[in-house]
């Protein structure tokens, strides 16, 4: 059973940056496919960034340019790096994981309880 436990969320101010963390365990993030998703509220989940076991990355439009995926093998722990935040980009974060290569599909098996962004303007 993989375990997903995320962290760094937080308020900024618009134009400001974070590091969210997704702690993985019960696998290794070498042998996952896993991503970054986002909800607001009213909204669908929304994927932002996947990567694959051979670190091919696929980002969504919304967030190309702004947010960086990595991993860090040695902590078995998975990043977002957000930057030039946006008031819009206020939601909940999530990261998710699954043996299967979803990309930026919300069909993965394991999900973390999510790490809140707040980002004013």
């Amino acid at each position: 059973q993989v375990q997903l436990v995320e962290s760094g969320g937080g308020s900024v101010q618009s134009g400001g940056s974070l590091r969210l963390s997704c702690a993985v365990s019960g696998d290794t993030c070498t042998n996952l496919y896993m991503a970054w998703f986002r909800q607001a509220p009213g909204k669908e989940r929304e994927g932002l960034v996947s990567i694959d076991r051979d670190s091919f990355r696929l980002y969504a439009g919304a967030v190309q340019g702004r947010f960086t995926i990595s991993r860090d093998n040695a902590k078995n722990t998975l990043y977002l790096q957000m930057n030039s935040l946006k008031p819009e980009d206020t939601a909940m974060y999530y990261c998710a994981a699954d043996l299967i290569a979803w990309r930026l599909l919300p069909n993965y098996k394991d999900w973390g309880q999510g790490t809140q962004v707040t980002v004013s303007s």
